[in-house]
């Protein structure tokens, strides 16, 4: 007969319960490598509490950010990109598209832009915010008819612009119909010039490439986030082409001021306000 059993004399003790870390909840800033609290980061505007860094914004949020609560309507939703060159690199196109289709497929973003129609402090603009996590932000035949098209809806009314670019430059999967992109937004812009609507162009973290060399520097104001890159070709690619060093801060915003390229740095903060004093101005 067994007098001793190990259930009933010998319980053996608890496994230490492994402690599961919910996914998200902590951010590491690029620039002071604080560790904080996500919800701290999202209640300022997705800029670091700690060292006043501007991380990325998603284009919804820079909606929700810079117009009138509820006055936002989108337009061409629905355009979507096409693979007609079937290009291949390390990945076909088409299976780059229906990635980015499915990361964002939340947000219901079908390129890199979110182009419509809002309010700004009660004044009706025509708006525009890049998606820098669909491919870069990059600029393709979609890209460039959306913005095309709100510079065209614009003209019409007469409308004041404001278009956020946060952008790697032309998508090379698209080849000429990208490049192609970069003159058809600039005519667009030099069209509502001449009828004297105003084009406020805010460039973000980075705005690079043929954004950059085309509509985004065409802004009758250019706003630009602090520490930004903004530029055409990269510092490390014009550094290796000229063999020199290149100075302290090239191509971030402060740098651009200095050298009158952009008007007027603005924390992310007070980027409305500030958007509204110059539409204002802009329209007497």
């Amino acid at each position: 007969m067994i007098w001793f059993k190990k259930d009933i004399f010998f319980k053996p003790k608890d496994k230490a319960k492994k402690v599961v870390m919910p996914q998200g909840l902590w951010v590491k800033c690029d620039q002071c490598e604080e560790t904080i609290y996500k919800k701290e980061i999202d209640d300022n505007l997705d800029v670091c509490p700690r060292c006043n860094h501007h991380f990325r914004m998603s284009a919804r949020r820079r909606v929700d950010a810079t117009l009138d609560e509820g006055s936002f309507k989108e337009f061409d939703a629905s355009l979507s990109p096409v693979d007609a060159f079937e290009f291949k690199d390390l990945k076909k196109y088409k299976d780059r598209i229906k990635s980015a289709h499915k990361e964002l497929e939340a947000s219901g973003i079908k390129d890199a832009i979110v182009t419509g129609a809002g309010l700004i402090n009660g004044t009706p603009v025509m708006f525009g915010a890049f998606e820098f996590s669909f491919m870069g932000g990059s600029m393709g035949s979609v890209v460039g008819e959306k913005i095309t098209r709100l510079l065209e809806r614009a003209l019409e009314k007469k409308s004041p612009v404001v278009i956020f670019s946060s952008s790697g430059g032309a998508r090379m999967q698209e080849s000429i119909l990208s490049l192609m992109q970069m003159a058809k937004t600039s005519a667009a812009v030099a069209a509502l010039r001449e009828k004297g609507a105003p084009f406020i162009s805010v460039l973000t973290d980075p705005t690079m490439g043929g954004v950059t060399a085309s509509f985004a520097m065409l802004g009758d104001v250019i706003i630009a986030e602090p520490k930004a890159l903004i530029g055409f070709a990269g510092p490390r690619v014009i550094a290796e082409t000229i063999k020199q060093t290149l100075p302290e801060g090239f191509q971030r915003s402060e740098y651009l001021l200095e050298h009158g390229m952009v008007d007027m740095i603005v924390e992310r903060k007070s980027v409305k306000q500030y958007v509204s004093k110059v539409i204002a101005l802009l329209s007497e």
